[in-house]
């Protein structure tokens, strides 16, 4: 039987991951407060273990909604093969995508080799060491720290890169490196690269929408690896997932994908007026509510 309550259990979840997945704050810092105050039960028969795993899947794979809502959005930029698009645009196009691709190389080495080597080594992976409320809060506090400075050491000043097409291959590369830090929960995937981008002098603009596009393969990558390994302990432990856990994962996609449109276009309009120094503000205000809600519960 399908719980009313799971499925508007999974509307909010949809709506934090889409507002606080393009945005720098941190979707992870977010969804571990959600769920500690509300966690989902879409299945309590089949026991703590098949909650620990479909949880696991399920704050990764809502990331598919949030990765459609940039391709529609950014569609026409992002297709190489779009008839209305000259030799040199085309070529232009498939350009971008080779640095998306460059600069999502070390967040693939550290995400799926280095991971599987301290697995092996110590019996945990990364996520084992360092998944935890006093990570999550001490990342948000240090990049908000780190988005106040460094917005006010270029305020007044012209970015050398202006736009993503400006984007040299050496630069996605250091954005890639900066992207690869998002393993640290709490950082936040957007955070990072928008962080290394303002340090290397791209603007606000361009910094933001090449997060865009690098969230495309990081996170339907990290999607595929969630979602296998779901299957793959439910398969060995004989269980059927009930209907009820479907739906509430394909509700969370679906309004994850409506709530990143609108957090999207909020973005881009954002960034044209504004610095990033109010995303570190509040990144270290919920850093700090974070610290409290966890030392008193």
């Amino acid at each position: 039987m399908i719980k009313i309550i799971e499925v508007i259990k999974a509307i909010l979840y949809g709506i934090l991951e889409g507002i606080t997945e393009w945005l720098p704050v941190s979707s992870t810092g977010h969804l571990i407060l959600l769920e500690e105050i509300l966690p989902l039960n879409v299945a309590p028969e089949l026991g703590a273990a098949f909650a620990v795993e479909y949880f696991s899947m399920f704050e990764v794979v809502i990331q598919l909604g949030a990765i459609l809502a940039v391709v529609v959005t950014f569609f026409g930029k992002l297709n190489p093969f779009a008839p209305s698009k000259s030799a040199l645009e085309k070529k232009g196009t498939w350009l971008l995508w080779a640095k998306v691709v460059v600069a999502s190389v070390p967040a693939a080495f550290i995400g799926i080799v280095l991971d599987k080597v301290i697995e092996k080594i110590s019996g945990k992976d990364i996520d084992g060491w360092i998944y935890n409320w006093q990570t999550v809060a001490a990342t948000l506090i240090i990049y908000g720290v780190l988005f106040i400075i460094v917005e006010r050491i270029y305020k007044g000043k012209e970015a050398r890169t202006q736009t993503v097409d400006d984007i040299s291959f050496s630069q996605a590369a250091i954005i890639g490196g900066f992207q690869a830090l998002s393993i640290i929960p709490g950082t936040s995937r957007s955070g990072s690269t928008i962080l290394g981008s303002r340090t290397i002098g791209v603007s606000r603009a361009a910094a933001a929408e090449f997060s865009f596009f690098l969230g495309i393969p990081a996170m339907a990558g990290a999607s595929l690896i969630k979602g296998y390994s779901f299957f793959d302990f439910v398969l060995e432990n004989g269980i059927s997932v009930p209907t009820g856990a479907w739906l509430s994962l394909a509700v969370a996609c679906v309004v994850a994908f409506a709530v990143s449109m609108i957090a999207i276009k909020f973005l881009v309009e954002f960034v044209k007026r504004h610095s990033f120094a109010p995303f570190g503000v509040y990144r270290i205000i919920l850093g700090a509510l974070v610290i409290i809600f966890f030392t008193i519960r």
